[in-house]
């Protein structure tokens, strides 16, 4: 299980590792093999950039990693948040169910709950109009029946958090 960094704790990294965090939090390259491409820019193979994003992962310096779908530019036109309220010893298999429907992008537990009660939250993504029926077949699909519908009708940008500026400075051996 990785670790946990305390509040205050600071990082040594090493200059591979600084490069590797640098490419993470912008656009890696869309292909089969990103990890090549990066590794390629870096003289490291791809197996050396998964090997230090692991043990980035495993000291807790990476937290997650992840990628963000422009939904619009591939066709899914309408968008909702669902906050269900779910019983919590059935929070597992519910979330299990909502997560595996293709229309669900994320699905995740709440705590503390919205409102005091509503627990699982899915981002649902659809090419159709008609959000309140799909949303009623998840409903039933994962047996809940208490829900309600978060819509919006304008896309904010998207963007990845920026830890490392376009050039890092090596520090002075004398600090």
């Amino acid at each position: 299980m990785p670790k946990t960094m305390k509040k205050g704790e600071t990082a040594v990294l090493t200059s591979e590792e600084k490069k590797i965090l640098q490419a993470l939090q912008g656009d890696i390259p869309v292909t089969s093999r990103p990890f090549t491409a990066l590794g390629k820019e870096m003289n490291l193979s791809d197996d050396d950039v998964v090997r230090i994003i692991r043990q980035l992962q495993d000291r807790g310096i990476l937290r997650k990693f992840g990628a963000i779908l422009r939904h619009r530019q591939v066709g899914f036109t309408q968008n909702a948040m669902v906050v269900w309220a779910v019983p919590e010893r059935l929070i597992e298999s519910a979330g299990e169910r909502l997560a595996s429907l293709p229309e669900v992008s994320h699905c995740y537990e709440r705590t503390p709950p919205f409102e005091g009660k509503y627990n699982l939250f899915t981002m649902v993504h659809l090419k159709t109009a008609d959000i309140p029926s799909s949303i009623r077949r998840m409903a039933e699909a994962a047996n809940l029946d208490d829900y309600q519908i978060l819509t919006s009708d304008r896309e904010y940008k998207k963007s990845s958090m920026t830890y490392f500026p376009a050039e890092i400075p090596e520090k002075d051996g004398g600090e």
